[in-house]
């Protein structure tokens, strides 16, 4: 409903303000050491704005910000750690959920948990000091937090026993609870390089091209680039070119639904040839169009072709 002051009457020709669009709101709270950190990383994955160690005073004001804001377009989807970490302003957490729903914001609340003795065995592997346990062993900070988080996890929407979770097991059940249709999909990157330079360490796969003939032994071809279309048509017209996207084709179609399965945001495949110049920029190309017509978010990058053509 639009209010106007009684100055400004409503007319047949007044058009109503149109109504603010609420983002989705989950707060991620629970136990220390039970995963909050994989959880907050997983929801940004999937494209929500995520805050860590939010102080609970200043949630109206981040989400004022995602309604009104120059933002707006892009938090439609928010995730916050509110834990013991905020122990000043913690008890303040339950009654201001709950206004936040009475306003009408989706809001969801996931709580952590796992069994005592596995976060005290993941403190001693990581030797950080529990919030709760400045004059106490980690047990004792741990059945501390958990009796002050009780109200907490009873009004939870859905709560979490991470015991027997891996961390790629939780993202993806969190996943199947919080992605949606517009989720960032799985961002591929193709990179083209030359052997002879060194080995990309940013990449995940990496496929070996000198196999093929050498276009650098064509004198015609050498000044030029797999970006040239006289190198592209020598590449692709080999045989054991053809035969190579074939093979790779069906073996992406077989690993990048499994990736995405395991909540991988991004995979770098590594094309690679003696130089970087000819055939694997040539190749790498076709597989870029090959994956964006499969609709797979593909880009590819030359590390190697500016050595060329500067």
């Amino acid at each position: 409903m639009v209010t106007r002051p009684m100055s400004q009457p409503l007319d047949e020709a007044s058009e109503p303000r149109p109504a603010r669009q609420q983002p989705r709101v989950v707060i991620i709270t629970g136990l220390s050491g039970s995963g909050k950190s994989t959880a907050i990383r997983a929801l940004e994955d999937m494209g929500y704005f995520c805050i860590d160690n939010l102080p609970v005073p200043l949630l109206p004001k981040v989400l004022e910000l995602a309604q009104t804001g120059p933002s707006r377009q892009q938090w439609r989807r928010l995730a916050f750690v509110v834990d013991t970490r905020d122990h000043v302003h913690l008890d303040q957490a339950e009654a201001m959920f709950a206004q936040l729903r009475d306003e009408g914001i989706n809001l969801q609340i996931v709580f952590l948990e796992a069994k005592e003795d596995v976060l005290v065995r993941r403190y001693s592997e990581t030797r950080r000091r529990h919030p709760l346990s400045e004059s106490g062993t980690v047990r004792e900070g741990i059945q501390k937090e958990s009796e002050h988080l009780g109200d907490m996890r009873a009004r939870s929407d859905l709560v979490i026993d991470t015991t027997n979770h891996t961390v790629h097991t939780l993202k993806g059940l969190l996943k199947e609870h919080f992605s949606s249709e517009d989720a960032p999909p799985l961002a591929i990157t193709i990179l083209s390089f030359g052997f002879k330079h060194g080995l990309p360490v940013e990449c995940d796969l990496v496929f070996d091209l000198r196999f093929l003939p050498n276009p650098h032994f064509v004198e015609e071809l050498r000044p030029q680039t797999g970006l040239d279309e006289p190198v592209q048509h020598f590449v692709l017209g080999l045989p054991e070119a053809a035969r190579f996207l074939a093979l790779f084709q069906q073996m992406a179609e077989f690993i990048l639904p499994m990736y995405e399965r395991e909540g991988k945001s991004y995979l770098t495949i590594g094309i690679g040839c003696t130089g970087g110049k000819h055939r694997s920029v040539a190749i790498s190309e076709t597989i870029g169009d090959r994956l964006r017509a499969r609709n797979w978010e593909a880009n590819v990058r030359h590390r190697d072709i500016p050595r060329y053509t500067e």
